[in-house]
């Protein structure tokens, strides 16, 4: 019988695990610096939307993954948090993570009221009433006058979170100081997640998921626990939504649109919609997805032009449900098995 001892990285077993935790975000950090030195500011700029569409994922994957609730309209939710940034970091002057901060809050107060709605209802109808919420949310806001109205809210970068003077002339290292924000607040995100699901609350989700008949005879409060998973996951909405607006600099009710909601829905399915890892290879999806059609549809028509980046996701959405319903994560998981397997069986 092979020697568990000499298994591949089982050193890492024995360290306890908040050191553990520690040294994944020091070398997820690490690892995301030295991607922005070495790419140009266009995937600069593309790299602070994929943390933002991470984080919008990984609340999906906390919602519906581990609890097992239906949502068609979390972008009302990023709404939420971008707005509440906006305000805080534009008209009150707080600094960025402490505006980070409130639109967590906010969002997360917002899913808590959406979640005791839902705690009453279940597929259809709550897929109707999220999806009726993800309309309501831009079209109020663009009725409010200190949201912005129709226009929004807009500002100057620079004069909100610059960067450091030593790193120069802050107009030219804009991009790559925000990248590195998004970045550690994609990392931190993560971090948080993981810790979540593996926590208590994240078993009584599973469990709840699985048979909320059998949880509720083994002393869960059922809607107690969709509510909490329908405010946490409104959080982490709403972190992105705050990602997002200082990504552009602006919050706008066309941002936050209806297909916003699908649009994350898609990440969702295609990394995998039980992984938070998965959040990243569906951000990536989202956002490469575009620029592949651009180079596909480069001398075509305006129309083909246009129309070509929905009809790319929607195959690709079709094709992962068909053919890996799991999810890019769960076809990699389950790969490694194989191979973890394959490995056991030469060692005996």
């Amino acid at each position: 019988m092979a020697d568990v001892s000499k298994r591949p990285l089982h050193f890492l077993s024995r360290i306890p695990r908040p050191v553990r935790v520690l040294i994944g975000i020091a070398l997820s950090a690490v690892l995301w610096i030295l991607i922005g030195d070495r790419i140009s500011e266009f995937r600069v700029t593309q790299g602070s939307s994929v943390a933002a569409y991470a984080l919008a994922i990984i609340s999906i994957v906390m919602l519906t993954g581990y609890s097992g609730q239906v949502s068609l309209g979390h972008g009302a939710f990023l709404a939420v948090g971008a707005y509440a940034c906006a305000l805080f970091l534009v008209n009150l002057h707080w600094p960025i993570w402490l505006s980070f901060f409130v639109s967590v809050l906010a969002a997360a107060g917002v899913g808590a009221i959406v979640g005791i709605a839902a705690a009453r209802l279940s597929g259809p109808y709550l897929a109707g009433t999220t999806l009726a919420f993800a309309v309501g949310v831009p079209s109020i806001s663009g009725l409010v006058n200190i949201l912005g109205g129709e226009q929004g809210i807009s500002w100057d970068a620079v004069e909100q979170y610059s960067p450091p003077s030593r790193y120069g002339d802050p107009y030219i290292f804009l991009n790559k100081w925000v990248y590195w924000i998004c970045g550690a607040a994609l990392i931190l995100g993560i971090a948080l997640a993981v810790n979540i699901t593996k926590s208590r609350y994240g078993r009584v989700w599973r469990a709840v998921r699985a048979d909320e008949s059998a949880a509720a005879l083994a002393g869960i409060n059922v809607a107690r626990s969709k509510i909490l998973a329908f405010a946490v996951s409104a959080g982490f909405a709403g972190f992105a939504g705050a990602i997002l607006s200082v990504t552009l600099s602006s919050v706008a009710p066309s941002t936050f649109g209806l297909s916003l909601s699908f649009f994350i829905l898609t990440g969702a399915v295609i990394g995998g919609v039980r992984s938070i890892y998965g959040a990243i290879i569906g951000a990536l999806a989202l956002v490469i997805l575009p620029t592949l059609s651009d180079m596909i549809a480069s001398n075509a028509s305006e129309s083909i032009h246009t129309n070509l980046p929905g009809v790319i996701t929607g195959v690709l959405l079709v094709l992962t449900v068909l053919f890996n319903p799991g999810g890019t994560a769960a076809a990699v998981n389950h790969l490694a098995h194989g191979l973890r397997s394959k490995g056991r069986n030469s060692a005996h």
